[in-house]
């Protein structure tokens, strides 16, 4: 038995294109000698489709395109089957009216043969909103040549049953306990689970535990690409009865690759790519698809001589090209020198292009305007305010005249305690480290100027050797040069001492984060608390942030913003 393993890049509810991936991957599979190809969860409308599920009549025009497969089946590989997963609607006008299904496409038409059955409802995930689940697991008898191989079928969740694992676990049925009974022959997991840097490990630890208790190879097949906020990292892999991992597909990369159920039971020896690497490599792919698929052909940023628009930059030359980036330098009064020229010459080491507005006269302008309204020309935190915002309409009007998609370059650490201006720094229509704390960036990008990550650079085709931040930029003291001789640390706690206490704010929701209490007082936990909680209207109001980590800021998050 041969199947092709199709980790696909979908666009949401683009059937029409959906299905032509497919159907290409069904002649690639028929060159190949393959038996049955395998998509990932929802892989006609892709995932997730999210309130598209409402629609209709796009959920109907779904068996057009399985008809269709099945046609192309019929006319050009008549030995071969394809598994897809679709939307398919309950018999009953009762809500939620459709279950998460897989449907067995052959020449001879499709059938339904899987329904998901743990449906989550944490994080980024609402599928309780759209879906029944389904009260058993699915398992299908596969001939091939006269021989009948029995073939279990879970999607995503469904493997996700180990607590002494994963820490937690959905209430509601063991769909591995219930295939254990049947004595199958091969576990197939058709999934689509969104990339966080701590999660590539614990699924293979996952799918080897299914493995071991059923005594069968596990084929776990995962979606690849950007969608919105999500970023898909595939990562698909194979492994054989006792658990041990023997096959993999490519991290980030759409990929079709062939697997036979004959291969070596040898686990396989890959080297695991660092977290930095990791993390690169996800962004990259999530700010590339996100263009991509929202129409635009480049973007815009402001390059500040900051560490961070210094990451954003790298980010987006290596997605889209240096020749698609446009960086835009702002310098105030209060800008520092070395701060221009480290962003020149960054942009040069990148090969992208520049264009310079000083915005001191800009300044003096909205100064004079504003005098006889305030009784005064503005101070303090309304003038550093305002210069952000000056900058942020310059590059919302370049934006807007060029087509570009501005990208914000704020970190989490930022967002998480406000340190940040609405309509000025935070406007953009991504923000791609918004999910990394400000001592995350710092480590990524002294990774990047590193040797190891000549290899992951080159692969990105990013300048090879050399720096590519460059030290000045990785020495200098945190600093939004909104004033004179301002630093971040004048406004909130030190990175090293702040990034620990959010970390636990937000990723364990503990107000009492003991990090702090311990080692720092009550009075600075208190203080950062308050910083925290009173920053979350201006979350709110964000652009879309790339997730990369357990909790980030974005749909799977949903404080009040008024609460104690």
């Amino acid at each position: 038995m041969k199947l092709c393993l199709a980790q696909l890049n979908p666009l949401i509810g683009d059937l029409k294109g959906n299905c032509a991936k497919i159907i290409n991957t069904c002649t690639k599979a028929n060159k190949n000698n393959a038996n049955l190809v395998i998509t990932p969860e929802l892989s006609l409308l892709g995932y997730p489709p999210r309130d598209l599920l409402f629609n209709q009549h796009l959920v109907n025009r779904q068996w057009v395109f399985l008809e269709k497969i099945s046609a192309h089946i019929n006319s050009h590989a008549t030995h071969l089957a394809v598994l897809v997963g679709v939307a398919e609607p309950t018999a009953d006008p009762k809500i939620p009216s459709l279950f998460n299904s897989i449907a067995l496409i052959t020449k001879n038409g499709w059938k339904i043969v899987c329904r998901k059955q743990l449906l989550p409802t944490y994080d980024v995930f609402d599928e309780k909103r759209y879906f029944r689940p389904s009260d058993s697991s699915g398992c299908m008898d596969f001939e091939i040549e006269g021989q009948t191989w029995q073939i279990g079928l879970t999607i995503c969740e469904d493997i996700w049953v180990e607590e002494k694992i994963q820490g937690q676990r959905l209430l509601g049925p063991d769909p591995i306990a219930s295939l254990a009974t049947r004595k199958i022959d091969l576990l197939l997991n058709l999934s689509a689970s969104p990339f966080t840097y701590t999660k590539r490990l614990i699924r293979q630890q996952i799918a080897g535990e299914a493995a071991k208790r059923l005594n069968c190879p596990v084929i776990y097949l995962n979606q690849v690409g950007g969608n919105d906020e999500l970023i898909f990292d595939g990562s698909s892999f194979v492994t054989n009865h006792e658990g041990q991992t023997t096959f993999s597909l490519p991290l980030c990369q759409e990929s079709v690759a062939f697997w036979d159920y004959s291969y070596t039971k040898e686990a396989s020896s890959q080297a695991i790519p660092d977290t930095e690497e990791l993390l690169l490599k996800a962004l990259v792919l999530g700010l590339r698809d996100y263009v991509e698929k929202c129409g635009f052909k480049s973007v815009v940023l402001g390059l500040s001589g900051g560490i961070d628009s210094a990451l954003v930059a790298i980010i987006a030359c290596a997605a889209l090209g240096a020749e698609n980036v446009l960086a835009i330098l702002m310098p105030s009064p209060w800008s520092s020198e070395s701060s221009v020229t480290d962003a020149k010459e960054l942009a040069k080491r990148l090969g992208l292009s520049t264009e310079t507005i000083p915005i001191t006269e800009l300044m003096h302008s909205y100064n004079q305007s504003l005098k006889a309204p305030l009784g005064e020309v503005p101070q303090g935190l309304t003038a550093e305010n305002l210069q952000a915002r000056i900058r942020g309409t310059l590059l919302m009007a370049i934006a807007n005249n060029q087509k570009h998609l501005l990208l914000s370059t704020g970190n989490k650490s930022e967002y998480a305690v406000g340190y940040c201006t609405l309509y000025g720094d935070m406007n953009g229509g991504l923000s791609v480290i918004g999910d990394l704390y400000k001592t995350s960036v710092f480590k990524l990008c002294n990774w990047l100027d590193s040797d190891k990550s000549s290899q992951c650079r080159r692969s990105l085709m990013l300048p090879r050797s050399g720096a590519l931040v460059g030290n000045s930029i990785l020495t200098k003291p945190p600093s939004a040069e909104l004033s004179p001789n301002q630093f971040d640390s004048d406004s909130i706690p030190d990175y090293e001492i702040l990034d620990p206490i959010l970390k636990e704010l937000i990723e364990k929701q503990d107000q009492q984060t003991s990090i702090a209490n311990q080692e720092h007082g009550t009075d600075l936990r208190q203080r950062v608390q308050k910083l925290f909680k009173q920053a979350e209207f201006k979350r709110r109001q964000a652009p879309p942030v790339l997730k990369v980590s357990d909790q980030a800021f974005g749909s799977g998050w949903r404080k009040p913003i008024a609460s104690t």
